[in-house]
């Protein structure tokens, strides 16, 4: 009986052990994910001030130079090419008093058609406050779709003889899941309040009534993107029906269609065409603390996941 008091003793006395070093080892790891927060904090506002502490304005100082404004990317409100973001950088080039001419830079396959027409109507608006500043587009790889919409506002457009230029259309795609659910022996069970509120419906058969209603939504807004690059165009355009019908074309046949103007490049359009071979970017991109908040946050969120996990695994 003594023998099997002093086992209970001591078995108690190493439960109270193990669960001391538990809570310490939960105390250490808390305590270095408070550390790494506030050492982030405080990188995040060191950077800040620095990023933040000059502009644009600052790096153009006082000479006459060409104002670049890059649009790379899917064209969309969440990307890098945005509206709000591409129209900031559009305005601080054309109301700096030393920009003697502006390049849009394209490398684009296109995206929304809101935000293209968006970017599309301030490049207008700028234009017309601002009539003795030029503006050209130069493309590089792609400028299609979207990205051709907003080329269309701009002066002229200059390309690589590779470049892929056109895509004169509009696109709606999705997926239909009806015969996979019948194999899979899934019911679709929808109630709506509003007999088109199903419209286009990936998990029910396609509604006739739906797709032509669908087809005039894309041709509205095909109308629209056919007025644009016409009015921007003008009699450069060659009469070729295939120009609207989505087809994408080379730099070079691009300039026999009329859909651009010249080969050329950035400091070749600088240089030679705007006179003003000093280059200055005023594109909007993310700046250090974004990037650095981004980064920063995923590595916390990936520490704090780790911390419980194994707090999950260690307690018994």
């Amino acid at each position: 009986m003594a023998e099997d008091g002093g086992n209970w003793e001591r078995q108690v006395i190493e439960d109270l052990a193990a669960a001391g070093l538990k809570e310490q080892r939960r105390a250490r790891r808390w305590g270095i994910f408070f550390k790494l927060l506030t050492f982030g904090y405080l990188t995040f506002i060191i950077i800040a001030a620095f990023d933040w502490s000059g502009g644009t304005d600052s790096l153009a100082g006082g000479a006459r130079h060409t104002a670049l404004v890059d649009l790379v990317g899917v064209i969309e409100s969440k990307g890098d090419a945005n509206a709000e973001r591409i129209n900031a950088a559009l305005q601080s080039a054309f109301k700096n008093k030393n920009t003697q001419g502006i390049i849009l830079r394209v490398n684009s396959p296109g995206g929304s058609p809101v935000q293209s027409g968006i970017i599309y109507d301030e490049i207008r608006r700028l234009r017309g406050l601002y009539p003795d500043i030029p503006m050209y587009t130069v493309v590089e790889d792609i400028c299609a779709s979207g990205g051709y919409y907003v080329a269309a506002a701009t002066d002229r457009i200059y390309v690589n003889k590779a470049s892929i230029v056109g895509s004169i259309g509009v696109l709606m795609d999705g997926w239909g899941f009806t015969g996979t659910m019948e194999k899979l022996g899934v019911e679709r069970r929808v109630l709506t309040s509003g007999e088109n509120k199903t419209f286009m419906d990936p998990f029910s058969p396609v509604n006739e009534k739906h797709r032509q209603h669908a087809q005039l939504l894309l041709d509205d807004i095909h109308d629209q993107f056919i007025d644009v690059v016409k009015k921007g165009r003008g009699k450069r355009l060659k009469e070729d029906p295939e120009i609207f019908s989505g087809l994408v074309w080379t730099g070079a046949k691009s300039i026999e269609l009329g859909l651009s103007d010249g080969y050329g490049t950035v400091e070749f359009v600088a240089r030679e065409v705007i006179k003003a071979e000093g280059i200055i970017d005023f594109s909007q991109k993310e700046n250090i603390a974004e990037r650095f908040a981004k980064r920063f946050g995923a590595t916390m969120a990936r520490t704090f996941a780790q911390i419980s996990l194994r707090e999950s695994f260690s307690i018994r």
